[in-house]
Parts: C-alpha cells; structure tokens; sequence
C-alpha cells in the first residue's frame, strides 16, 4: 500500500515530506468526539493499519476525546516511526456534556501544549495548529495577534516546532504570518464546500500547506446524485472519488480524511491511485459550483 500512497505524491509541511494522503484521529473517540471508542483495539488497530499502509501524517488532537486520540496514537504507535509527523491543535476546550468552548489565552494555549506532550509521549510537537474560535462553525473575523504571541513563545522555548492555523479567514492568515512562520492552514473544505478556492491557490503559491478537514464531508457525508453516478463509471466509491478529486485539486492539499474501520481507511488509501480525466473533472467541479450557488440562495 505505500507504493500507493507515493501515487498521489508528498507536500512538505513546514519541512518534512509528507505522503499527501494522511488520516485524521478525530473519529476513533466516542460518539460526537467525546469518551472512549466503543473497541479500543479496533481503534489501535485502524491506527497501525495507516502506518503499515505508509501513512506519515496524522492529525489529532487533546481536545478530541478529550485526551483519547492521543492516548490512543501513543499506545499503538510509540516508539513513532522516525518519518511520522504528528500535527495537533490547540485554542478550545471539552466540558462535562462535550460542548466546545474557546480556551485561547496564554495559560490555556500552554496548558494545551503541554497536554499534548504528556499525551503523546513527545518532548516537542511537531506542528501545532491554533483553531480560532471566534464561531465553532465556521472562520469569523477577530485578531488571533495574542494567541499566536503565546505559541510564538513557546516555539521559542523548544516545545514547538511548527505553527499553523485552523478555522481562519484569509486576514487572519495574513496577521499571523507577521508574527510567525505559517506552514500550513487547515480549514473545512470538500467537492461541494467550496469557500476557501481563491484563498488554496494563494496558498500554493506561497508554498504553505493547506489540510482541509470534513474532506468526505464530515458528519453529513457528501451525497450527490451526480458524484455517485461518476463513481459508477470510473469503478470507484463515491468517497474515493471526492478524495481524488481533492488531490487533483491543488498539490498543496493534505488529505486526512478520518475512519474507525481498517477497511473504509484501505477504501479512503485507494483514491490516490484513482486518475480523474479532465472532463470528469469538469463535472465534478460543477457539483460544487452548483452546490455552493444553492446555499447562497438558501
């Protein structure tokens, strides 16, 4: 499966190659990313079975659980493979009903970090993405100047390596770059959530990584009459088809698209064989086209 994922090619983030197929941890915790899974070997074993398919990137955080993705992600893969680059985020916080509450003060932003380290067993985190919080569903405007103050300082002190930002506008982006290095921008973005177009190209000019989460369309997975009758002819799953689409995209995409299964994570590794023809492209691009004129009328 590595010569697979070598298929759809590696981006650097921040300066490690990373296969551009990677996987998101997010959904081995409990229902609505809160509590343990209900099989926690299966979730070990989802976990091995990226690595031994040549996954090198996996997203996660201490948020999500809380503390259970990554407590998973050390039990299974600790000592970690010398080529493995773990991203985490920080800036919010679980209650004791699961909601998501912003947590972007220095203490807080600290207090993260350092729950990161303990939980995955790491003397230094290797990026570490600050998710603005302004509104849980979506980017919304508001200075992110103190945060990334605070993470700037920490990076300073070696606990550190990378910084990149989730849940952002294109402004935010910018006022970050004057405080720090950005290597990479993980906001919503799938075949028919197509907000961020102008602002990945901007990126892939500029070199920097753009990770885009719910890339199968999260908890309400992309259903398209049109998306599953082009599956049908090139002999793929819809969601195959979504992800190939994305890494035909731009190559400064990072898929990590989550799984709770071996078998939907072998499913969502296959897309980076899948060659999309420009015309089936085209269609493809008309899904989301049509789909986000739809909701600007909604």
């Amino acid at each position: 499966m590595t010569q697979t994922l070598l298929s759809a090619g590696t981006f650097l983030l921040g300066d490690r190659p990373v296969n551009r197929l990677g996987y998101g941890a997010m959904q081995l915790a409990g229902p609505h990313v809160f509590g343990p899974p209900k099989d926690r070997d299966a979730a070990l074993a989802v976990l091995r079975a990226a690595i031994d398919a040549g996954v090198n990137h996996i997203d996660t955080s201490d948020f999500y659980g809380p503390h259970i993705t990554n407590q998973l992600i050390r039990e299974a893969l600790s000592p970690y493979p010398q080529d493995l680059t773990l991203v985490t985020k920080v800036g919010a916080v679980r209650d004791a009903q699961g909601a998501w509450l912003p947590a972007t003060s220095a203490d807080a932003l600290t207090a993260a970090v350092h729950d990161n380290l303990r939980h995955l067993g790491l003397d230094r985190l290797e990026v570490v993405n600050f998710r603005a919080m302004f509104d849980v569903f979506g980017p919304a405007e508001g200075s992110i100047e103190a945060p990334l103050t605070a993470l700037a300082t920490l990076q300073q002190q070696g606990l550190i390596r990378h910084i990149g930002l989730s849940n952002v506008t294109a402004a935010q982006i910018a006022e970050a770059q004057r405080l720090c290095t950005v290597v990479c921008v993980q906001n919503q973005y799938n075949l028919v959530h197509r907000r961020d177009d102008a602002l990945i190209d901007e990126l892939a000019r500029d070199g920097i990584a753009y990770v885009p989460f719910f890339p199968l369309g999260g908890f309400s997975p992309i259903q398209s009459t049109a998306l599953s009758q082009i599956a049908a002819r090139v002999a793929a799953t819809p969601m195959q088809v979504a992800l190939a689409w994305l890494l035909k995209r731009s190559p400064n995409l990072l898929l990590i698209p989550g799984t709770s299964s071996v078998g939907h994570l072998r499913e969502n590794l296959a897309a980076a064989q899948l060659d999309l023809s420009p015309s089936v492209m085209a269609e493809l691009e008309a899904i989301g086209t049509t789909d986000a004129v739809d909701a600007k009328r909604a």
